[in-house]
């Protein structure tokens, strides 16, 4: 059975995909911050597989040794889609407290990478890191400057990490806008029910682990490479 560990699994993109993994006969270990919610979706999901639930915040290093130790020796699959938006409305960066940009990184940033750095042990060749961006890493839309920093930093990692461990397939993936709740709270007041819902990019991503394609950024919704 191949074993995934996905991060911030709780609602949103990473219980969708989630679910889809579980339909497919994945182990699953399972993380997020809130426990009730967690163990709503790890009973759910137990049906199908076998899962390991553990709430936590991935910005703790005690956290991230749990999550990878209770992986076991093999791991297929590392999926770093827990993050936070930072404040909300966000902040010109001429306003953005430090304070709250530091636990940006920690979250966005640093974790991820350190997930990546205990994995690497137990990740077999050919193994999957999808961590999950948006094109807010790319594009400079003003408000945007603490969440989208952080994602440039994240795909710039992911794009390093590839170049150095070329026997494993590390993908920077945006998913596309999403009617989640950190979209909500990225527009406060404003009806994002137009927006597709997360399970919309489930099948990108599934393609990027089916199929292994070279490491890089890719756009889940139009299933190609994305080379800005």
């Amino acid at each position: 059975m191949p074993l995934a560990i996905v991060t911030g699994a709780s609602r949103g993109l990473g219980l969708a995909l989630a679910r889809a993994l579980a339909n497919r006969g994945w182990g699953l270990v399972l993380d997020a911050r809130g426990a009730a919610d967690l163990d709503a979706v790890a009973h759910e999901l137990g049906q199908l597989t076998e899962v390991i639930a553990m709430p936590g915040d991935v910005a703790d290093p005690d956290h991230r040794r749990d999550l990878v130790g209770a992986a076991g020796e093999r791991i297929d699959l590392l999926v770093n889609n827990a993050s936070t938006l930072g404040p909300s409305p966000q902040p010109a960066l001429a306003r953005y407290p430090l304070e709250e940009l530091e636990r940006v990184y920690r979250i966005n940033v640093f974790a991820p990478l350190a997930l990546v750095q205990l994995a690497l042990p137990r990740l077999v060749d050919g193994a999957r890191i999808l961590n999950i961006t948006s094109d807010a890493g790319v594009e400079p839309y003003e408000g945007w400057g603490g969440y989208g920093s952080s994602k440039a930093a994240l795909e710039q990692l992911s794009a390093i990490l590839g170049a150095e461990h070329p026997e494993l397939k590390v993908y920077a993936v945006d998913p596309g806008d999403m009617r989640t709740r950190m979209h909500q709270e990225a527009f406060p007041g404003e009806d994002v029910s137009d927006r597709p819902p997360p399970e919309d990019s489930v099948p990108g991503l599934l393609a990027l682990i089916d199929e292994g394609p070279s490491s890089g950024r890719y756009r889940a919704r139009e299933h190609e490479r994305d080379l800005v």
